[in-house]
């Protein structure tokens, strides 16, 4: 938007955030094209729940929260239905990398992206066996799965102490090198550029003749709730209906040398454990866990240990010291994210909900906002409106 020549003032809560996009795993999985919301999920959903050892956790105690959640879900799996959201997903997903390349050339910091793929790896025959045949088969965009070669192989077991017996190789994702870092450049840039920062807590949007008022902070003649959980917060009062959800993960990371865990090894998904290992400037990151709660709802201690067992189980340099995290991706049904204009409330944009993948969609979802703000036409399969609530909100 600085670029098109706007003024941009950046209303933001937190002087250090440390949200969904900060504490995962910092991989830009443009693999994923297959929304989760689908009959697959649906049929293994028992098989990978928390208490069977999986990541999947269903709080009792939030049952209200996540219930009609669920059953909003089982209505988005229908084969029709993922099949529109897997070609609406591609779409996004196939100028992904493209987006970050332009965003970091803008910044000078084309460096904190590794273009170099991820490995997958599985420990035993039997789950190997599975998991190989269905990457083969998936659908994943613009990335290609292959065997993993020799080199990848050796390195994986010096890695691990011989535990992985088998991977694949996914050419055509990539990672942040240092999410740290990125938030700093990004941050300069945009003052750079004349933008102003606010350090505040929105939590009212007021249509006004002539703009939209967001509390004491001031009238703005165009407003993008990004928000993430909070977005629906802030949406629901003007007549939207955002069935959102905090879909919490976690992580443990731990400063590591060189020579434990050499810096251009590329991310490693554990799959028979739910979990990705990533390596950044700063230390060594395992993250894993989709637990559907309140964003505010207090952690769960037992999620990191099962992230220590299973570090130690593998060897990983990760002790009990480890950094913790816990952190709410917004999630949506239907697993796709939330990017559109208001037909009802000129000047009021929206862009949040991509569960998995807000760090994957951010430079190019920030495209599509500001294509949208010099007049293009929004993506109506990314609309609010597909939720129903008053006509004209999409």
């Amino acid at each position: 938007m600085q670029r098109g020549g706007r003024r941009v003032t950046l209303i933001e809560a937190d002087d250090v955030p440390r949200g969904a996009s900060y504490g995962n795993a910092g991989h830009i999985a443009v693999e994923q094209v297959a929304p989760l919301a689908s009959v697959a999920t649906l049929r293994n959903a028992a098989q990978r729940l928390f208490v069977r050892g999986g990541a999947l956790s269903l709080p009792p105690r939030a049952i209200r929260d996540w219930l009609p959640f669920a059953l909003r879900f089982a209505r988005a799996s229908t084969p029709a239905r993922f099949a529109s959201g897997r070609a609406a997903l591609g779409d996004l997903l196939g100028d992904a990398i493209p987006a970050w390349e332009r965003l970091l050339h803008a910044v000078d910091a084309p460096h904190l992206l590794r273009a170099e793929g991820h490995l997958i790896a599985w420990e035993s025959p039997a789950t190997a066996a599975i998991g190989r045949a269905v990457w083969m088969e998936a659908d994943t965009g613009t990335a290609r799965v292959r065997d993993a070669d020799g080199a990848d192989i050796r390195l994986l077991r010096a890695l691990t102490g011989d535990r992985v017996i088998d991977a694949v190789r996914v050419d055509g994702s990539a990672q942040i090198a240092d999410i740290s870092a990125l938030l700093e450049r990004l941050r300069a840039a945009f003052v750079a550029a004349g933008g102003t920062l606010v350090r505040h807590k929105a939590r009212s949007l007021v249509p006004q003749p002539g703009g939209i008022a967001v509390d004491a902070v001031g009238m703005f003649g165009n407003v993008i709730v990004a928000a993430g959980v909070a977005s629906g917060g802030l949406l629901r009062p003007l007549g939207y209906r955002v069935p959102i959800i905090a879909e919490r993960g976690y992580h443990l990371q731990a400063p590591v040398a060189a020579s434990a865990w050499p810096t251009e090894t590329p991310p490693i998904v554990f799959e028979d454990r739910s979990m990705i290992v990533t390596r950044f400037a700063g230390g060594l990151r395992a993250a894993s866990f989709i637990e559907f709660t309140r964003a505010d709802a207090r952690p769960d201690p037992r999620k990191w240990r099962r992230l220590h067992d299973h570090a130690a189980a593998l060897g990983l340099p990760i002790g009990e010291d480890a950094e913790r995290w816990v952190g709410a991706r917004p999630t949506l049904p239907d697993y796709l994210p939330a990017i559109g204009r208001s037909e009802r409330h000129p000047g009021l944009y929206y862009a949040f909900g991509h569960q998995h993948l807000g760090l994957t969609l951010a430079a190019v979802t920030g495209e599509r906002v500001a294509a949208m703000l010099r007049g293009e036409r929004a993506d109506a399969r990314f609309a609010l409106a597909r939720f129903g609530g008053r006509r004209g909100l999409g």
